[in-house]
């Protein structure tokens, strides 16, 4: 493996930005420092007037794979994410078959640890009968992400509405507990009133038929759960003013018991964008009214929200046409998320510091991983080069996400993603690929 000097480069990590150098030797951060010297053979990178960060670490992602690989693969979307400076990815267990056994869940590390040019780590998957296997999971505490509950937005068993079931969960899982919380009865409730008061659902129906009190209802079951039985709880993708309530900024991070997550798309995206966006922006929970954008910002700004990610949920764009009722919900993101929060820095919405907060150093934190998320000797060298001053724009000969549409096609964005690195190994160099070292398996100090 190669040996890299970045020289004379904007360090951005733990709250600083400091101008410096950075020393990767044998997969980890070797030497930070000024004007430094090696007595061996290295490959120089001239960082000057370029952004170090550490690689971004998305708790929230669908790769497709196994049974949906007609849509995404953990090596496209991976590569897709690298390319994005994403380097260490989580992925949900609603694949084809949904994994509901331990044996399922070694094979999709199994396909990682071929195929995936990001570091990677799985959630267990659960339904209302599978809560002995889920449980399993304890017994690998350090190396599996955690549970992951539909409580509310799934098929194919994946909902989880048995409160006996809940119960046991949550009281007794020793891992992170993921919510996807949305109320299914309330959805149901709205859907019929909706569809009875016309003809034809459209696009613009879909924050009224996932509404703000689907996602609050749920939410606070879940927190009421996690409360009486002090389970580790993390609820995915809020995207409501009204949930804001449910969480505090009163604790640091790393004593917190209940953290929240916020995604890209509920960041930038409003009602208003179904006028020209329709079905491409349909995902669950919805994009909603504008003032729940506002207030989610507010939010990450004064930590109740406690990380970012995206959801990445690629489909084909056959699957996103046609009538709003058949439209599949979900969009691809991994390969702009960071590029977009780099956008917000260009508008002065938010500093460069607190991206890299919530969406590197947070992340680590949240989830106890180990060695990764921040830019410190001895950690592996999840890197990533950010050119401030270059831009960027989407479009389709660019795309690397396999279904090969993005929802900001045509967006020229504030920076640009020169240099990834994984492990210690440059991945991707302004355009170029080296695909010889795979992602690692992350781990985790629980």
């Amino acid at each position: 493996m190669q040996n890299y000097l970045i020289k004379n480069i904007t360090i951005v990590n733990e709250g600083q930005s400091v101008h410096g150098d950075v020393l990767i030797k044998n997969e980890r951060i070797e030497k930070i420092g000024s004007a430094l010297q090696v007595p061996y053979r290295v490959i120089e990178i001239d960082g000057d007037a370029l952004h170090l960060l550490p690689g971004s670490i998305d708790d929230q992602v669908h790769f497709r794979e196994p049974g949906l690989t007609h849509k995404a693969t953990i090596y496209s979307e991976s590569k897709a994410a690298v390319a994005g400076g994403v380097t260490s990815f989580m992925e949900m267990p609603n694949t084809v078959p949904p994994v509901f056994t331990q044996e399922l869940l070694e094979q999709k590390y199994e396909i990682a640890r071929n195929t995936s040019l990001a570091n990677y780590s799985f959630f267990m998957g659960t339904s209302n009968d599978n809560t002995e296997e889920a449980l399993k999971t304890n017994e690998k505490k350090d190396r599996v992400a955690g549970i992951k509950i539909f409580m509310g937005s799934s098929t194919g068993g994946l909902l989880v509405d048995n409160y006996l079931s809940l119960e046991r969960l949550f009281r007794d899982s020793e891992v992170l507990i993921a919510t996807h919380c949305e109320d299914e009865k309330i959805i149901k409730a709205n859907l019929e009133r909706i569809k009875a008061s016309k003809p034809m659902l459209e696009p613009a129906d879909h924050p009224l038929v996932r509404d703000e009190n689907a996602c609050f209802e749920s939410s606070l079951t879940a927190i009421q759960f996690a409360k009486k039985n002090n389970s580790r709880l993390h609820i995915l993708h809020i995207s409501t003013e009204k949930e804001l309530q449910l969480f505090s900024n009163m604790l640091p991070l790393e004593e917190k018991r209940i953290t929240a997550e916020v995604c890209v798309h509920h960041l930038h995206f409003s009602a208003d964008d179904y006028a020209l966006l329709g079905n491409k922006i349909k995902c669950n929970p919805a994009i909603k009214a504008p003032h729940n954008r506002e207030a989610l910002w507010k939010a990450l700004l004064d930590d109740r929200l406690d990380v970012i990610a995206t959801d990445h949920a690629p489909h084909t764009v056959e699957e996103k046409s046609g009538s709003y009722e058949h439209a599949h919900a979900g969009l691809p993101l991994v390969q702009h998320s960071v590029l977009m929060m780099l956008n917000y820095v260009s508008l002065g919405k938010i500093s460069i510091e607190k991206i890299v907060e919530k969406m590197s150093h947070a992340v680590a934190t949240c989830f106890q991983i180990s060695n990764r998320g921040y830019i410190r000797e001895g950690y592996m060298a999840d890197l990533v080069i950010a050119d401030l001053n270059t831009k960027t724009t989407v479009q389709k000969d660019n795309i690397l996400y396999k279904c090969g549409w993005s929802p900001f096609e045509g967006k020229t964005l504030a920076a640009a993603i020169t240099h990834t690195f994984v492990n210690g190994n440059l991945v991707y160099g302004k355009g170029s690929w080296d695909e010889s070292q795979k992602g690692q398996r992350l781990n985790f100090d629980r």
